[in-house]
């Protein structure tokens, strides 16, 4: 393999020059990881450097100037092209140079709605929606919406390259999986010349942002086909292409987020308009924009809120007094009212717990929301923090408009719980493909918990030391119960009778099996009973025979 100057990696005679300057106390051994940070910083600042002196100079009106200006300041773009061609400079460059060529002559940086044809949103051949199980996006491809036209390929192009680009934007450098649907195809969608544009977007114009090629359904005419796809993505790239059927797919995409004729349950129809949208994004907090009914909301929290407040500054007041009074009695209403609030707080949790390694998030899977007939709108999610750091942790939901979360964006303390409420904003409904990702990380003991230490925090966390958790949202009809609402009349069963009930289940269960083993005994004194009656009867049998003989 052939390795660059300054990819990180360093010859036996360098990690002796360090270890002797550490013996003789010359200055500190660098680590690694400063090595490889350092490294990469001089690649980033010499890929710079000679774009702009060699394919930049004398040629201004050859790239667009937004994308100039970006290179020279996001790190993670330049990045993103030096792993994707093994850190090789000069190899970058000609990637770069290309890139930017074609950026400028699609005008992707001008790219909106406006750009593409309605009819081509509408028919619904490209868009982003769900994940797959490793938290990837589903970049979807419908072929059999796909027909082969020379008039209209460079508006499939922009098409592309609008949702390529819509996405980059929003979440730098997360790899797609791209779902290449052939089921119902016929001969008039295969296009080859469309396929290689797709595998061109991410070999060049979007590196590093391709997961996998997850290809269902592929028709035996397609088998000759696909083997030239296979050359297109060159050696490296073809494990990611992954060729399955109903049975196999569910192996990358759970079913949840895969439509039914691919043996999933998800209910989701694409449409247009509007765009489809279920971006995990930051939802509205308790300083986000109020209409006039969450206002009126708001107030009657704060007036609840206040009234309990009050209730227990007068309950303290009166327990104090009745202390001093009488404490037999005063002790006895002190326990009474902690019972009452212990099983106040405890109707109030949600039932099912997912159990993860930094966290322990109540409800596991759903999010029950009353219907707007029962008037029950709020949920709650419970964080248990099972470590023994600080946990900072923030709710994103893909329908950031449409619910207001207290808190979003905050942090847990070792062993403590968080409730967090989730309720509609303004009047709107939920839907069942609404989604809530949880996000959790530990925090240092030195750390702040402030807004700018957490804003701070989750710009520097490595992605591979975030927990993630998804929830989906249920609408609970008026008819049915309410077990998971907010209001104190929707749940019945509170942690007392659940105990009761494992208690009286555990004693059945003994009941059963004392039960079951007398039954077993009297089965076996029966089989006894019977045999020494067949062994009485056969001896009484043959005292007659000889007697008469």
């Amino acid at each position: 393999m052939r390795y660059s100057v300054g990819d990180g990696r360093t010859g036996d005679g360098d990690n002796c020059n360090h270890i002797h300057d550490r013996d003789h106390g010359r200055g500190p051994v660098v680590s690694p990881i400063q090595n490889h940070a350092q490294n990469k910083a001089k690649l980033i600042s010499e890929t710079r450097r000679r774009f702009e002196a060699e394919y930049v100079t004398d040629k201004s009106d050859k790239y667009d100037a937004r994308d100039v200006e970006r290179l020279q300041q996001d790190d993670n773009w330049v990045e993103s092209y030096l792993s994707w061609r093994h850190n090789i400079v000069d190899e970058t460059l000609k990637m770069l140079d290309e890139s930017f060529q074609w950026r400028k002559e699609i005008s992707v940086n001008d790219l909106n709605e406006s750009s593409i044809p309605r009819w081509l949103l509408e028919i619904g051949v490209i868009y982003l929606h769900g994940y797959d199980k490793e938290g990837n996006k589903l970049f979807w491809i419908r072929v059999k919406h796909h027909i082969k036209d020379q008039k209209t390929v460079l508006d499939k192009k922009k098409l592309i390259a609008f949702w390529l680009e819509r996405y980059a934007k929003r979440e730098n450098g997360k790899p797609v999986t791209v779902m290449f649907d052939l089921s119902e195809t016929g001969i008039n969608s295969i296009d080859m010349d469309f396929v290689r544009f797709i595998i061109n977007c991410f070999k060049v114009y979007y590196p590093k942002y391709l997961s996998k090629i997850v290809i269902f359904d592929m028709p035996w005419l397609m088998n000759a086909a696909f083997k030239i796809v296979k050359s297109w993505l060159g050696p490296e790239a073809v494990s990611l292409l992954k060729f399955t059927s109903k049975n196999e797919v569910q192996d990358y995409v759970s079913v949840e987020y895969l439509p039914p004729h691919m043996g999933g349950t998800d209910p989701f129809k694409y449409s247009y308009p509007p765009l489809v949208d279920d971006d995990f994004q930051t939802p509205l907090c308790e300083n986000g924009p109020i209409t006039s009914e969450d206002e009126t909301s708001s107030k009657e929290d704060i007036e609840s809120d206040g009234k309990e407040t009050l209730e227990t500054a007068s309950n303290e007041e009166q327990t104090a007094l009745l202390k001093k009074l009488n404490p037999t009695e005063s002790t006895s209403k002190a326990e009474e009212n902690e019972k009452v609030d212990s099983k106040t707080k405890a109707f109030k949790k949600p039932l099912s717990v997912f159990k993860g390694p930094l966290l322990h998030i109540s409800p596991a899977e759903e999010l029950y929301f009353g219907s707007t007939e029962s008037g029950e709108k709020k949920t709650l999610i419970v964080l248990t923090n099972v470590t023994k750091n600080i946990v900072a942790f923030k709710v994103r939901t893909t329908a950031p408009e449409k619910y207001r979360v207290k808190p979003s964006n905050s942090s847990c303390d070792p062993g403590a719980s968080v409730d967090i409420v989730v309720s509609p904003h303004g009047g709107l409904t939920v839907s069942a493909q609404d989604r809530f990702l949880i996000m959790a990380a530990e925090m240092e003991q030195s750390s702040g918990t402030g807004p700018a230490e957490l804003t701070q925090f989750w710009k520097e966390v490595p992605r591979n030391k975030v927990m993630e958790h998804r929830l989906r949202c249920h609408t609970v009809e008026s008819s049915k119960p309410n077990t998971l609402t907010l209001k104190d009349n929707a749940f019945n069963i509170s942690d007392k009778t659940s105990e009761d009930i494992c208690l009286q289940l555990s004693r059945l269960l003994e009941s059963n099996r004392k039960l079951e083993d007398q039954v077993q005994r009297c089965i076996w004194f029966q089989q006894l009973l019977l045999s020494l009656t067949m062994l009485l009867l056969a001896f009484v049998i043959s005292f007659f025979y000889l007697l008469y003989s």
